[in-house]
C-alpha cells in the first residue's frame, strides 16, 4: 500500500509543481518566489517532524543527518530555479518536464550501475533507446 501511496504523492505533487511553476507571474522575482516556496516547505517540514517524532526527540534527530540532506537542497534550489526560468523562456509546460525527466533518466543509469549495484538488463536498454528517440522527437 505504502508502496503505491508514495509514488502517487510524487506524481501528484509533481503535476502541481509544473502547474503552479507554469503560473508565477513572470515579473515576480524568481528568488523571492523561491523564498517563499522555501518558507512554506520549511515550515511543513517542521510541523510534521514534531508531530511524526514528538518534541522530545527532535534534537536527537537532527545528530542524525548528514550533508546529503544539504546537497539536496541545494539540488532542489537548482531544479526549482531551471524550470522557473525555463518556463519563462518558452518551454511547453507539456515537454519540459518529459524532456528533462528523460535525460535526467539517461544519466541515472550509468550512476545506478557504477554506485549502487543495479544491473543493466535487455529491457532496460531497449528503455534507453526509446528515451533518446524520444529526446530526439522533442528536441
Amino acid at each position: 500500500m505504502l508502496y503505491y501511496l508514495a509514488i502517487s504523492l510524487t506524481i501528484i505533487s509533481n503535476i502541481i509543481y509544473h502547474v503552479t511553476q507554469k503560473l508565477i507571474p513572470p515579473k515576480a522575482n524568481p528568488f523571492l518566489v523561491l523564498t517563499s516556496t522555501y518558507l512554506t516547505a520549511a515550515f511543513l517540514s517542521l510541523l510534521l517532524s514534531l508531530v511524526f517524532r514528538g518534541e522530545a526527540k527532535f534534537v536527537f534527530e537532527f545528530s542524525k543527518l548528514n550533508w546529503a540532506g544539504f546537497a539536496l537542497g541545494i539540488a532542489i534550489f537548482g531544479l526549482e530555479l531551471g524550470f522557473l526560468l525555463a518556463y519563462r523562456v518558452g518551454w511547453k509546460i507539456s515537454t519540459a518536464a518529459l524532456f528533462s525527466n528523460a535525460a535526467v533518466s539517461l544519466f541515472l543509469i550509468p550512476i545506478g550501475i557504477l554506485f549502487f549495484g543495479e544491473k543493466l538488463t535487455y529491457v532496460k536498454v531497449l528503455g534507453v533507446i526509446l528515451c533518446l528517440i524520444g529526446l530526439w522527437l522533442l528536441g
